[in-house]
């Protein structure tokens, strides 16, 4: 690519994102359905002006990693700690009962094969975290206890669904079932949850240190955007999705994360103020541009709308995939009946994890068109239509969560 032509196409998207963002606000409708629109407009499904290439693809990665950093930063350790079972039960409801249904209406009713059937049921368990916390946060609930539920099943999910993924992917090139892989990858990114946000706070102490020594502006958010990166790097290579090193980054830097080895070790609220307010313009660069791009990602024109069989899968896995979710939340036997409301609704979108999935299918052959497009839809709803759902939830019964 001319790079003079990609400086168009950055242009082009920004400028979307923020036009369609600032009219959705103007409706009082979550940024991010603007932002997604936009996407879907200038998008092979209408206009076709921008292709979801490897570059804007590179910098819609950075995007979501900083805005599970701001995610991570916003959220009380001791909060999500005491969502622990919560989570939990949201998370494996949210995983196992879509995967179970898609599984079982792939492969007993539509005949599908075996493999096609684990594949579909799979990457119906794909949840959101970066579309579902951007919604929450337009909502001014980015710190009510429904959301640190959320937050720590969608993270659940991601974990569980890369470990599906690899699963259905060794079944598919014929190298069979070895569980030492699975468990080798499981435990990774179990250890990196664990000690990647002890290590980063650790660096950060000392970014702290030398901030306020230095002549030249600019240490802070450079220095933070580089840990950011190295721990999505780190994350990558233990098998985890990049943003969960954005978050563990976020999660050390925010004022409840403390560690007990002495004072210079711990961080100030007024030093995370400062990461935060130093950092937000360069989220708020970085974010729309991943938004945008999983509007650019759903071709929506290379659907063939008059199939009858795209349409009765695509209806029949969207009730699936609406109703897994939804009924993740009402596991929560304790809870209010609009809390479980809530938290099932926030697990809806798919989002970008679940067109990861789809494409990872399509390229490994393990779906064909018909049955790639079918996917395509059922993320296209969930990830279109849900937060106008949850808006109209918060609108009328917010009084009810608090």
């Amino acid at each position: 690519m001319i790079i003079n032509d990609f400086f168009l196409e950055l242009v082009i998207v920004l400028f979307a994102a923020r036009f369609l963002g600032e009219i959705a606000a103007r409706f009082r409708v979550p940024s991010v359905i603007g932002e997604l629109l936009a996407g879907v407009i200038i998008g092979p499904s209408l206009l076709g002006i921008i292709e979801p290439d490897a570059i804007i693809k590179v910098l819609a990665e950075i995007g979501v990693t900083l805005l599970l950093f701001e995610v991570g930063l916003e959220t009380s350790l001791v909060k999500l700690a005491k969502t622990g079972m919560r989570a939990f039960v949201v998370a494996v409801g949210g995983v196992v009962i879509p995967f179970l249904l898609g599984f079982l209406i792939s492969y007993g009713f539509f005949q599908l094969s075996f493999l096609i059937s684990l594949f579909i049921g799979s990457t119906l368990t794909a949840t959101s975290i970066g579309i579902t916390m951007r919604v929450l946060t337009d909502l001014k609930r980015q710190k009510g206890r429904e959301t640190q539920i959320v937050l720590g099943a969608a993270v659940l999910d991601d974990v569980i669904g890369i470990i599906l993924l690899s699963i259905v992917f060794q079944l598919s090139i014929g190298a069979g079932l070895e569980l030492f892989e699975v468990g080798k990858v499981a435990l990774f990114i179990v250890l990196f949850l664990l000690l990647a946000p002890i290590a980063a706070k650790l660096v950060s102490s000392t970014i702290k240190h030398y901030e306020r020594k230095t002549e030249i502006p600019g240490l802070l958010p450079t220095t933070i955007v580089s840990l950011i990166l190295f721990f999505a790097w780190l994350a990558h290579k233990v098998g985890a999705p990049e943003l969960l090193g954005g978050f563990a980054a976020g999660l050390a830097l925010s004022p409840q994360f403390a560690l007990p080895i002495g004072e210079f070790f711990h961080l100030h609220e007024e030093f995370s103020k400062k990461v935060e307010t130093q950092m937000k313009p360069i989220i708020h660069l970085f974010s729309p541009i991943f938004f945008v791009t999983v509007g650019l990602s759903l071709d929506l024109s290379a659907i063939t709308w008059n199939s009858p069989f795209i349409w009765i899968l695509s209806i029949s896995l969207l009730i699936v995939a609406i109703a897994g979710k939804l009924s993740s939340g009402f596991l929560l036997f304790k809870e209010h009946p609009w809390m479980k409301w809530a938290v099932g609704l926030a697990m809806i979108p798919r989002g970008e994890v679940g067109l990861i999935f789809a494409d990872v299918g399509l390229a490994n052959n393990i779906l064909d068109q018909e049955l790639y497009a079918s996917l395509i839809i059922v993320i296209a709803i969930t990830t279109l239509f849900t937060p106008f759902a949850m808006r109209y939830f918060y609108h009328r019964y917010r009084n009810s969560l608090e």
